[in-house]
C-alpha cells in the first residue's frame, strides 16, 4: 500500500471542518481573556497574507484580529493562525517551484514585534532577502533578526 504525500497546497485548500468560533476555556482564559476565539481555514489566512503589497508589512496579530472581526469572535487563534501562515508560506514555495508567479508574498508576514519567521521556506535568511530586496531594514535583535522600524510599514487588513 502506497502513501501518496499531501502537498502543502493540499493542506491549504483542506478546511477540515473550519472555520469554527468556539468559546475560550478557563484554561486558556488566563493567557487570552475571555469570550471566543475562531480557528480559521488555512485559505482565509493565504488570502489575507496575499492581500499585502510590496513595501507593506503585517504581522500575526494583525491576521488574527483581522480574522475575529470577520467571524465575529475576540480573538484569533495565535496556534493555528501561525500553523496556517507557515502552510501559506510552504504552498506559496511549491507553487514558485512549479514556475508560477502570482504566489503569497508570505515573506510579508511577519511574527510579533516585526520578528522574521524561521519556519518559513529558506529561514530567516531567505525572508531577509526577500524583505531587503523591498527596500525594508533587518536588524539582529539577540539571536533573531527583526524588521526595523517595522510598525512604519504596517498595513491594517
Amino acid at each position: 500500500m502506497s502513501t501518496k504525500k499531501v502537498t502543502w497546497c493540499q493542506k491549504l485548500h483542506n478546511s477540515r471542518g473550519l472555520p469554527k468560533v468556539e468559546k475560550i476555556t478557563d484554561k486558556m482564559s488566563k493567557r487570552w481573556g475571555t469570550g471566543t476565539l475562531v480557528i480559521p481555514v488555512p485559505i482565509e489566512v493565504d488570502e489575507l497574507m496575499r492581500k499585502i503589497p510590496m513595501g507593506k508589512l503585517v504581522t500575526i496579530n494583525e491576521i488574527r484580529a483581522a480574522l475575529a472581526k470577520k467571524h465575529d469572535a475576540t480573538i484569533g487563534c495565535p496556534l493555528t493562525t501561525g500553523i496556517f501562515a507557515w502552510i501559506a508560506a510552504h504552498a506559496a514555495e511549491e507553487r514558485k517551484q512549479k514556475g508560477e508567479t502570482d504566489i503569497t508574498p508570505y515573506w510579508r508576514t511577519l511574527k510579533t514585534v516585526g520578528f522574521l519567521n524561521e519556519k518559513y521556506p529558506g529561514g530567516t535568511n531567505a525572508q531577509k532577502f526577500l524583505l531587503e530586496s523591498e527596500g525594508h531594514i533587518v536588524i539582529k535583535k539577540g539571536k533573531k533578526y527583526a524588521v526595523l522600524n517595522y510598525e512604519k510599514s504596517l498595513i491594517q487588513l
